[in-house]
């Protein structure tokens, strides 16, 4: 009998019928859900399309400015910006007017006037100075060879030599506006260097005083207050005069770097110590810990990801003290030095009330930082809203 129930074939059972129109279930991301979020905020999504362009232009900083960034024209000292002229004759026919330069007998000062009979003709995709594009500069031999010459300029004059000063010169006769693209590589970078070491040493100090607690959280804390109760400025003056003055402008650079990111880190570290505060006592951070699960991958596996769109939108927002922390200290002549050119050493020809009255195009790189940091600021707003799961 047994032996026939086991011979019986069971019949197969057909599958259940699913209609054609029958809605799916999707389930989203996280990220997905950030970004659904995010592209909603239009000042957010304006504000990441200018810093894209900002670094696309620092990145090929050699072929959108006119010219090199130590070319100088001794006839045309402290002119003021040449506007571009679009249309010649009802034509689009971009072009500048000259400029005639004569000394004032009693003040010494350079005067320029208009030379209406002067044109200079303008176009795109023009030959100028030459410049290097890939890894030059680099004090690594193998390395800075790996750089490529070109002469071909976004937009500057036809005729290679012609003057053409978008944003004005300066004292010694330097495109203002040439200077302010090639400042940008440095401005832009040390922002991003520094909160890239100043997130390294957040997430991991803050993770081992959330996670360990005891006598690690109490020597990491007294160490975050120490350094948040000090002033910035005077902390960053002590530790740039340490910098050696006559070290190459390579290793000054690196050097203003590791400063601000180590003086950086202290917000992000209090912020993550609270997140692994308050998911440590989360189910599946238990869990974990009772399969007997490293320490090491609960932070890495576990929690880190858990709050990493946190950690995005709070770098995002220390991106701009970092900017002005490297301006904020080569304006003042402690930070970086020339022949490095980044914004705020281009600030300092603009120190003194007499040089900003004859030449005030000299803080166009001032506005520079403005919109820079403001852009970041706006950026890292609608990434906040964006990650916060409670913000409608």
């Amino acid at each position: 009998m047994a032996n026939e129930m086991m011979q019986t074939a069971v019949p197969p059972v057909a599958p259940l019928a699913v209609e054609e129109n029958e809605p799916r279930l999707v389930v989203a991301s996280q990220w997905q859900l950030m970004w659904w979020k995010f592209r909603k905020h239009r000042l957010a999504m304006i504000s990441l399309a200018i810093i894209i362009g900002l670094y696309v232009v620092a990145v090929g900083a050699g072929f959108f400015a006119p010219q090199a960034v130590d070319t100088y024209n001794r006839r045309y000292t402290q002119a003021p910006p040449m506007p571009i002229q679009w249309f010649d004759n009802g034509q689009f026919a971009p072009f500048v007017y000259a400029y005639k330069g004569e000394t004032d007998p009693r003040t010494y000062a350079r005067i320029y006037t208009i030379d209406e009979e002067n044109k200079i003709p303008l176009g795109f995709f023009v030959r100028g100075d030459e410049y290097q594009i890939g890894l030059h500069g680099v004090p690594i031999y193998p390395i800075n060879q790996l750089a490529i010459t070109l002469d071909i300029h976004f937009f500057g004059p036809i005729t290679k030599g012609e003057p053409f000063y978008l944003f004005g010169t300066d004292d010694v006769g330097r495109d203002g506006f040439s200077r302010l693209i090639f400042a940008s590589q440095v401005s832009l970078s040390v922002g991003l260097v520094g909160v890239f070491l100043s997130l390294i040493l957040g997430v991991v100090l803050g993770a081992l005083s959330g996670l360990v607690g005891g006598v690690v959280d109490n020597v990491i804390q007294r160490i975050i207050e120490i350094l948040r109760s000090i002033p910035d400025i005077p902390l960053w003056m002590a530790l740039a005069t340490a910098v050696p003055p006559r070290w190459d402008p390579i290793y000054v650079y690196f050097g203003i770097t590791i400063i601000l990111s180590l003086l950086g880190w202290t917000r992000l570290a209090r912020e993550v110590r609270g997140k692994f505060l308050a998911l440590r006592e989360e189910d599946f951070i238990v869990a974990a810990e009772l399969d007997g699960v490293p320490r090491r991958r609960i932070i890495l596996r576990h929690m880190i990801p858990s709050f990493m769109s946190h950690i995005i939108a709070a770098t995002t927002l220390a991106i701009p003290g970092m900017i002005l922390g490297e301006s904020a200290l080569s304006f003042l002549g402690l930070g970086l030095r020339a022949p490095i050119v980044s914004w705020g050493v281009m600030l300092q020809d603009a120190m003194n009330i007499a040089t900003i009255n004859s030449m005030p195009w000299l803080l166009l790189p001032g506005a520079a930082v403005v919109v820079t940091v403001l852009t970041f600021n706006f950026l890292g707003d609608g990434l906040r809203d964006a990650a916060d799961p409670y913000h409608t």
